[in-house]
């Protein structure tokens, strides 16, 4: 799935995340993709809003009709609502509708309008926007081309791996495959190397544990930070294997490189962490 999304794109995805913990909700609500993409788009959400600052407003209506409860650590993963499942789905359709190569953040602002009913298309549609009036202003524009991971490497690495991480919970195989490189590895915490083919063959058995609703992690720090390389260790805990009882806790080494038009990455490598 996120192949095709620019950089902006995957970024209003983790800021949802990082707004539902905010509220302390279960899940990623439609508002969540909305205040998301608000913080991330400015400029989108001047050109069809009319101003760049609509965010506050928005956000005191949400308020007003969400349950706010306690705040959730960002470690812990939140999963997408089937609402938000099928904003994504229909980003990809409104990108494919306009002959564009890459998802962008005006492909899910329409997808977010089209899901009816929901919270967030209330908000917009209140606004006056309309599907058909934004496909026909974007038909008029060059068709969405992804920021070069080049021109923000910090950033645009760190929204990668983010996502990536945050996917391991709810997004398939199809979708997750597509973070990595065609040379990239996974080294098991036994030590086994694993090619990409392996790696998508073997995805559910090697990133199940991450998947488990108990499983959090932390980045525990970054070993390398440059245009073209990022390196993170991410500490898991709760990472358990039915043959592994006590290797409850595993550090997860991330190596992520500049592709065409995204941050790939190259290896993951598990090591994992014995009680004393």
């Amino acid at each position: 799935m996120f192949e095709r999304y620019t950089e902006k794109a995957r970024r209003v995805i983790f800021f949802a995340r990082y707004e539902a913990s905010q509220y302390g909700s279960p899940y990623i609500e439609t508002e969540h993709l909305l205040l998301g993409l608000l913080r991330e788009d400015r400029a989108l959400v001047k050109r069809f809003l009319g101003e760049s600052s609509a965010e506050p407003g928005i956000r005191t209506e949400i308020e007003g009709q969400i349950t706010q409860r306690q705040r959730i650590s960002t470690a812990v993963e939140v999963p997408l609502t089937e609402e938000c499942k099928k904003v994504l789905k229909l980003a990809g359709e409104e990108a494919d509708r306009l002959g564009h190569r890459h998802i962008g953040t005006e492909h899910v602002l329409v997808a977010l309008i089209r899901v009816e009913g929901s919270l967030a298309a209330k908000l917009l549609r209140k606004r006056g926007l309309k599907p058909e009036a934004i496909r026909e202003q974007l038909a008029k524009t060059p068709a969405s081309v992804s920021v070069k991971a080049s021109t923000e490497p910090r950033r645009g690495a760190t929204a990668t791996l983010d996502s990536f991480l945050a996917g391991l919970k709810w997004l398939s195989s199809e979708d997750l495959i597509s973070f990595f490189a065609k040379n990239a590895e996974f080294i098991d915490a036994s030590g086994k190397r694993w090619n990409r083919e392996e790696i998508w063959k073997g995805f559910e058995t090697l990133f199940a544990p991450y998947a488990k609703k108990n499983a959090t992690h932390v980045v525990e720090g970054k070993l390398a930070e440059t245009g073209e390389l990022f390196v993170a260790v991410v500490l898991w805990k709760n990472a358990l294997l039915a043959s592994e009882q006590r290797a409850w806790m595993h550090r997860m080494s991330v190596v992520l490189l500049t592709g065409a038009d995204a941050w790939e990455i190259l290896l993951v490598q598990i090591t994992a962490i014995q009680p004393s």
